[in-house]
């Protein structure tokens, strides 16, 4: 059986990213204390970094809570100046991405934290890519977990490759 209860202190970071843009250090939370509903973690970014890109979601629901630094939060093509304390929501709606920029000289974390549905669409307004993700986790490689990213200008018609017999 997990543990209920986990301190700040205790939790194991691992570093993640991609380039000079992308890089954080993220410790999940929700795993090691066996929750079902809420995926829920800790992220530590550097200055000038931001852990993922500018996306929104159809499904899952998220939540931030600064713990401590300042940055800036990216929603919806506005920026907004963001602190310790400061609480922000993402709803789920295609017409709402969103993106954590550490913008200060110190270190910015935050929990994350959102709803654990098996299955998500999300878009990628700056590449002009969509994602599409069903499975009981969120990691690329499970054999049970279906994760697909393509870009919208590559798309096919429904019939497409069918053959009519």
């Amino acid at each position: 059986m997990s543990k209920l209860i986990i301190n700040l202190d205790k939790l194991e970071f691992s570093k993640f990213g991609k380039g000079e843009k992308f890089g954080a250090h993220r410790a999940n939370v929700s795993g090691k204390i066996g929750a079902e509903k809420l995926g829920y973690g800790v992220v530590r970014l550097a200055p000038g970094k931001r852990a993922w890109p500018y996306h929104s979601h159809y499904v899952i629901e998220e939540m931030f809570y600064i713990l401590s630094g300042k940055g800036t939060l990216r929603h919806a093509d506005e920026e907004h100046p963001i602190r310790a304390g400061d609480f922000i929501c993402s709803p789920p709606d295609p017409a709402q991405p969103h993106q954590i920029i550490n913008t200060s000289d110190a270190d910015l974390t935050y929990i994350a934290l959102s709803t654990n549905d098996h299955t998500d669409v999300f878009l990628y307004p700056d590449s002009d890519k969509y994602g599409v993700w069903h499975g009981k986790t969120r990691n690329p490689s499970d054999p049970d977990a279906f994760l697909l990213f393509a870009r919208k200008s590559t798309a096919v018609d429904y019939w497409d490759g069918e053959t009519e017999e």
